[in-house]
């Protein structure tokens, strides 16, 4: 089984993850996506992150019931910060029978080589980039192992979201509708 693994912080998850996981299970040759959710990047600030487990249950609301994606707290056990070759190592003996591809913005490809280990990641895994905003070409563009996919480009972030909800706009349909529910009645990023 091919398994496309989607780290991110989801602080919230929003609608372009969610149409990227679609664009990638209806467009590529993924058969699940695991959106798997980091206590923390060590390229990001804590302080700005909702709990964990609280970031885990909007992912978990945002799937809903498709069985084609999973929630994961698989970073939650191994330890802080997560870093990608870590966590690869482990999902890698713990389901030795998947394929597993790491879904990332062209963003992060400009930033791949300041990632722990990254020669190793590319020398044992595919990467699927989707465009982000102001994506240029770079020295990993025509890399064999990295597969530049042809999705939609998001330009909805979740530092837009934030921002938002602190200054009381309405921005129900940036998210999927139980995400929305259960950041208004947690109150979450209001201040």
């Amino acid at each position: 089984m091919k398994v496309g693994l989607f780290f991110g912080s989801f602080n919230p998850i929003h609608v372009g993850h969610m149409v990227i996981a679609n664009h990638m299970l209806a467009f590529t040759d993924l058969d699940k996506i695991w959106f798997v959710v980091s206590p923390h990047n060590p390229l990001k600030q804590k302080q700005t992150l909702l709990h964990e487990r609280q970031r885990l249950q909007m992912v978990t609301l945002a799937i809903g019931d498709n069985n084609k994606m999973k929630a994961s707290n698989i970073e939650f056990k191994l330890p802080q910060p997560s870093y990608t070759i870590n966590t690869l190592t482990y999902l890698k003996e713990k389901y030795p029978n998947n394929d597993f591809v790491l879904i990332m913005g062209s963003d992060n490809l400009d930033s791949f080589p300041k990632w722990k280990n990254y020669d190793e990641i590319l020398k044992e895994y595919e990467l699927y980039v989707y465009p982000r905003p102001g994506f240029k070409e770079n020295k990993f563009s025509d890399h064999k192992k990295v597969k530049i996919i042809n999705a939609p480009l998001m330009e909805l972030s979740s530092t837009v979201i934030r921002n938002a909800v602190k200054e009381k706009k309405d921005i129900r349909y940036f998210l999927p509708s139980a995400v929305w529910e259960y950041l208004k009645e947690m109150h979450f990023y209001e201040k």
